[in-house]
């Protein structure tokens, strides 16, 4: 039992300081890209999930609608995203990363990458799915725990 709450006590902390550190990473990157913190964690999200709607980013970022608006004028004022109204309904906008410039964002995560490449061959199949099964199970806890917040 002891040996347990060491290594869950150990893998929690581990989550901690590489959660930390991706911050870290993120804000580099922002400041080479001459755009906020804030700004590239939702230029990420449009990347990943998108087109979606201003209002879809709000509530996937956390970020209150108003402030959106504005953050969405950054990152279209920069090149880095286009905004596009529905054919069916005019008024809906959809808010698409344009692929050009987000080569520009990979590129400095490639050191990143890579070293994770390195990381994860040390890993058979088996262990690469138990994994991934950890971190879908702790993202999920952690939108859980995002959403009792905000409640």
């Amino acid at each position: 039992m002891r040996e347990r709450n060491r290594l869950t006590t150990g893998i929690k902390r581990s989550l901690r300081d590489l959660s930390n550190q991706i911050a870290l990473l993120n804000h580099q990157v922002s400041a080479r890209l001459a755009l906020k913190d804030i700004d590239l964690d939702c230029l990420d999200l449009i990347s990943q999930h998108g087109p979606l709607s201003p209002g879809e980013i709000a509530r996937r970022s956390g970020v209150h609608p108003a402030t959106m608006t504005g953050i969405l004028d950054r990152l279209e004022a920069g090149g880095w995203i286009v905004r596009e109204r529905a054919a069916t309904d005019r008024r809906a906008v959809q808010v698409r990363a344009l692929k050009e410039r987000t080569r520009e964002v990979v590129q400095h995560y490639a050191g990143m990458d890579g070293s994770m490449d390195a990381v994860l061959a040390a890993y058979d199949e088996t262990q690469l799915e138990t994994i991934a099964d950890f971190l879908s199970r702790s993202t999920a806890a952690g939108v859980a725990a995002t959403n009792e917040l905000k409640e």
